[in-house]
């Protein structure tokens, strides 16, 4: 078995700094590493690695992170600089559980709460 040493997820932007700078404001990621070429963050024990020389296209990532209220999430992001292309909604009668955003690079990503309670 390959020993892993590190776990990371890169996405691209066409200013990095700026992508970063949101990353910080709207989740509190802390910056570990930085280049000309690359800024890592940590998100909650998570490691974002920002690639500078993306397009800033719309791009879907995967990337999903769990927040208390999702309504609440996504104002954040779009007081960021980020967009949500519609407020969450509820569902089967619970509070909204998801949201749909994108980074300022276009990055798409997704707001979640804890369902398990």
């Amino acid at each position: 078995m390959l020993q892993v040493e590190k776990f990371k997820y890169t996405i691209w932007a066409e200013d990095s700094e700026r992508c970063a700078r949101f990353y910080n404001d709207v989740f509190g990621a802390k910056e570990l590493k930085k280049n000309p070429h690359i800024t890592e963050l940590d998100i909650a024990g998570g490691i974002l690695s920002i690639h500078s020389g993306g397009e800033g296209k719309r791009t879907w990532t995967g990337i999903t992170l769990q927040v208390a209220d999702v309504v609440t999430g996504a104002a954040a992001v779009r007081e960021g600089g980020g967009l949500c292309e519609r407020e969450p909604q509820p569902e089967d009668g619970e509070p909204p559980h998801l949201a749909m955003c994108e980074d300022t690079e276009g990055n798409q990503i997704m707001l979640t709460r804890d369902r398990s309670a």
